[in-house]
């Protein structure tokens, strides 16, 4: 089982004990040793699943474990939206077991899952799904505000959005939401952007990739989030990210960029999804659009990448290939 090194699990405790009362001087950062032989990078991506099992839940599961055998990843990602309709209510809550442990029971997902945190999660124990407590219950469990994955070939740089949206702030609010650890919210924004802006200027990784809940651009029902593309999406497109993969709309898709290569790449289709539900406005660059169930797989070889979009069934609905050539050595 490929899961990240003592030494990050010790920082990871260390860092985020108390997260409430302290800011974190810089993005934590994991080192994640490649399964290929070949020196190729395979994972899987799913968002917006955690239902207990329903609505399809389990049977993204049974696929992604199908696919993630034949593929060997190293590791899955989630997009975030862990655990409906409001996130934990505490270290000890079942939904837990329901809808993660006792759900991704392949082999082949008994690997490490990196995840962010969604906006329905901020409505429940935020605390909780960040607490190294739950590693001890389920050790692929690793689930930070913002952090590093570093493979050397690729770097993965994970990205609280819900802080971003305005309208989670707005009084009277229909939900409510925990946001310890986050307020004040500009300082707390400003922060993570300056860290985020000098750890890709800091790569070497031949491949970048930015993780967040939140789509940048996107035509499901909640559209492009303009907070992010007003703070976030400059940024990527100035220091050459490759990949910016999301959840949050319940859908598949896949958009380029129409100023910089980066592609656009939402994968929350881990459970209850939104058939028919599609915005109609800006849908330049839109390649691929599809409002059922489903996940993703990404594989890396030093010059190349593809991604491949499934469905329920495990059927392959998109496909999209690129390549480039490695950074020279400094």
């Amino acid at each position: 089982m490929a899961l990240v090194s003592t030494t990050s699990i010790v920082l990871f405790f260390l860092l985020f004990i108390n997260t409430s009362h302290i800011i974190i001087a810089e993005l934590p950062r994991f080192e994640h040793k490649r399964n290929g032989e070949d020196g190729s990078l395979s994972f899987l991506v799913v968002g917006d699943w955690g239902r207990r099992g329903e609505y399809n839940q389990s049977r993204v599961a049974h696929q992604m474990g199908i696919i993630g055998e034949e593929l060997d990843i190293d590791f899955v990602i989630s997009t975030g939206d862990n655990f409906y309709d409001n996130g934990l209510t505490g270290e000890k809550d079942p939904a837990f077991f329901e809808s993660f442990s006792n759900i991704y029971t392949a082999n082949s997902l008994q690997k490490q899952w990196y995840s962010v945190l969604g906006n329905h999660d901020y409505r429940g124990d935020v605390e909780a799904q960040l607490s190294p407590y739950l590693r001890q219950i389920d050790n692929r469990w690793l689930c930070l505000r913002s952090f590093i994955v570093n493979t050397e070939m690729v770097e993965i740089f994970f990205v609280d959005t819900s802080p971003f949206v305005r309208e989670y702030f707005d009084i009277p609010n229909e939900h409510s939401y925990d946001w310890r650890g986050v307020l004040p919210v500009k300082r707390y924004i400003n922060k993570l952007l300056s860290d985020l802006k000098t750890s890709l200027k800091k790569s070497t990784a031949t491949w970048k990739i930015v993780v967040g809940h939140h789509a940048i651009r996107s035509v499901g029902h909640h559209g492009d989030t303009q907070e992010l593309v007003h703070h976030l999406l400059p940024i990527l497109q100035a220091n050459d990210v490759d990949l910016y993969i999301n959840g949050h709309d319940h859908c598949l898709e896949h958009i380029s960029d129409d100023k910089s290569d980066i592609q656009f790449l939402t994968s929350g289709a881990g459970s209850k999804a939104w058939r028919g539900d599609v915005e109609e406005v800006n849908k330049d660059g839109v390649k691929f659009f599809y409002d059922g169930q489903g996940f993703m797989s990404v594989q890396f070889l030093e010059t190349e990448v593809g991604i491949v979009f499934y469905d329920v069934s495990g059927q392959v609905v998109h496909r999209w290939s690129t390549s480039k050539q490695p950074l020279a050595a400094s």
